[in-house]
């Protein structure tokens, strides 16, 4: 049964993983080309800000034009859009033209991601869904992991690489492309407001906004900072792809082990974990790179599950009919961090300097630690026996493996 499943969702795995391994090399490029062009921080800030602005926009606006036209299509557009993207990146390279090429690259993966995952939600079920899921989560981390090793396959100063970007997306359009696959279903079964969930789990809504904030600022500002601490491109990818290799490593047995306790303390302990391995960054020399690397690792290992374990824990609080609604918002509220994050710590770091950047990292994580905290004295926990399944997902998605069939 489930090698039949596998056999059925294999041109949509192939097309994550395409899409994954050009969106992590597209990331960490652009973020290295703009130092290269000596960009100020704080344009690059807004640069690698503009994809998350632009990633809302997609969110918010692709499901209505699948709806009209079909997934099929929409995604062959913006398949053929995300291609177009990249190339302009290297060939206009002008911060001001940069921004908004930048934003409509994060439209185009908004809706990208949604034809995948949606996709993926309707093969599965409630028997196989958990392993689909996890097999979802390795690709997407292994494939963003292996775009940081393409980064050394060209000289970053020149257009090489961008084009490799172009035909990783391009290749990622072929299987799904001819998949006979039937659309999936696109109805929510129900509406939820910020304010109910925020009644409901105000340490799920800051957990998910500041995981957003803190993951962005990783991702996007992450090689800025491994560059100006004067690490080589060849370290700068290793950098990047063990934090999303503690990442991949880490996420199911944290699920597991939240599904035993009381998830809040596991918030609590991830802010935790995550401020005092982000401290490592700052006492670690980075000539020292197996250490150094490791801590990364450590840092992608606890930090990244944050925004699971906030899905988690508002759904804990909620109906299941209201679990599709409820990570639909959490998502923009993710995004809307995220679009903060890269902005807010270039500005730190053109005021204080590079070190700045680990300083707001270790801030981000301790406010959730410490709000978890404060909660926990304020509310009692959800017992065991009324917890639902923990939910894996990645700091950006549709509401895939929130569904449960009825």
């Amino acid at each position: 049964m489930l090698s039949k499943t596998f056999s059925k969702t294999w041109p949509l795995f192939f097309g994550l993983g395409m899409m994954m391994i050009a969106n992590g090399l597209q990331g960490t490029l652009l973020g290295l080309r703009a130092s290269i062009e000596e960009f100020s921080v704080l344009t690059t800030g807004l640069i690698m800000s503009s994809y998350y602005f632009g990633f809302l926009a997609g969110s918010w606006n692709v499901p209505k034009f699948i709806s009209q036209v079909g997934h099929i299509r929409v995604f062959a557009a913006l398949a053929s859009l995300a291609s177009t993207t990249v190339l302009m990146h290297g060939v206009f390279v002008d911060p001001f033209l940069w921004f908004f090429i930048r934003a409509l690259t994060g439209f185009a993966y908004a809706g990208l991601y949604l034809v995948v995952e949606s996709w993926l939600n309707d093969a599965a079920t409630n028997k196989n869904r958990g392993t689909i899921m996890g097999a979802y989560m390795v690709v997407t981390f292994l494939g963003m992991s292996l775009g940081q090793g393409l980064l050394n396959f060209a000289d970053p100063s020149q257009i090489q690489l961008f084009v490799i970007v172009s035909i990783l997306v391009s290749l990622a359009l072929v299987p799904i492309a001819l998949s006979r696959r039937p659309a999936p279903d696109f109805s929510v079964n129900e509406t939820i407001k910020i304010s109910t969930i925020w009644k409901r789990s105000p340490l799920g809504i800051l957990g998910t906004i500041m995981g957003g904030l803190t993951s962005a600022a990783i991702f996007s500002i992450g090689p800025i900072f491994a560059l100006d601490i004067g690490l080589s491109t060849a370290a700068i990818s290793g950098f990047m792809a063990s934090f999303l290799i503690g990442a991949m490593i880490f996420q199911m047995p944290i699920a597991w082990v939240s599904d035993h306790m009381d998830r809040r303390k596991m918030i609590i302990a991830l802010g935790a974990l995550s401020a005092v391995t982000s401290f490592g960054l700052m006492i670690t020399p980075p000539s020292s790179f197996i250490l150094y690397f490791g801590v990364m690792a450590l840092i992608g290992g606890v930090s990244m599950p944050i925004y699971s374990q906030c899905i988690s824990h508002v759904n804990d609080h909620l109906s299941p009919r209201q679990f599709v609604a409820s990570s639909s918002t959490l998502l923009l509220l993710n995004g809307a961090g995220a679009a903060v994050g890269p902005l807010l710590v270039t500005g730190i770091m053109q005021i204080f300097g590079v070190d700045a950047y680990i300083v707001f990292l270790i801030c981000g994580f301790s406010v959730i630690a410490v709000f978890g905290i404060y909660r926990s004295f304020r509310v009692d926990a959800v017992p065991l026996e009324d917890q639902n399944d923990a939910i894996l997902m990645p700091a950006r998605g549709s509401s895939f493996s929130i569904y449960q069939d009825d």
